[in-house]
């Protein structure tokens, strides 16, 4: 079962990286291998999200439930797709001239093969993954001087 946690800083208020985090429906037009994205049962604390995930041969859709703390942590939850178990976390931490995120993921396939092609990439996506959520906050954020 891949699991990944990381800590990065970036130069920028906590709120907004909460914000640009918490936007799951502007994931398609920044996130690697993200086709689409629909939000349903949208309510101030916590939404539904329909992601469609594509790569190479591979498309999938899958629902998980977001939890939102206000302007400090994100915990999503699956729902439905092809996995048999998926939780991310995001947290957002501000500290002297930007913020500490700290990030988690753990998921597990329900078909073995899938996991074994998926897990010789992991890595790799996390990497795509993370730089695209920074390149997006170096496009759209303004740095804390």
């Amino acid at each position: 079962m891949p699991h990944h946690s990381e800590q990065r800083f970036m130069p920028y208020r906590a709120d907004e990286l909460y914000d640009l985090v918490a936007d799951v429906a502007k994931y398609p037009e920044f996130l690697p291998w993200c086709l689409g994205a629909r939000l349903h049962h949208v309510k101030e604390t916590d939404f539904h999200a329909d992601l469609i995930i594509g790569f190479k041969m591979f498309k999938e859709r899958f629902t998980s439930h977001v939890k939102l703390t206000p302007k400090s942590q994100i915990e999503v939850d699956y729902v439905k797709g092809p996995l048999k178990r998926l939780y991310n976390e995001w947290t957002f931490t501000p500290i002297e001239r930007g913020t500490m995120i700290s990030f988690e993921v753990d998921f597990e396939f329900n078909n073995v093969i899938l996991e074994k092609l998926i897990g010789t990439l992991f890595e790799e996506s996390l990497f795509r993954m993370t730089n695209a959520f920074e390149a997006r906050a170096a496009a759209v954020l303004t740095p804390i001087s």
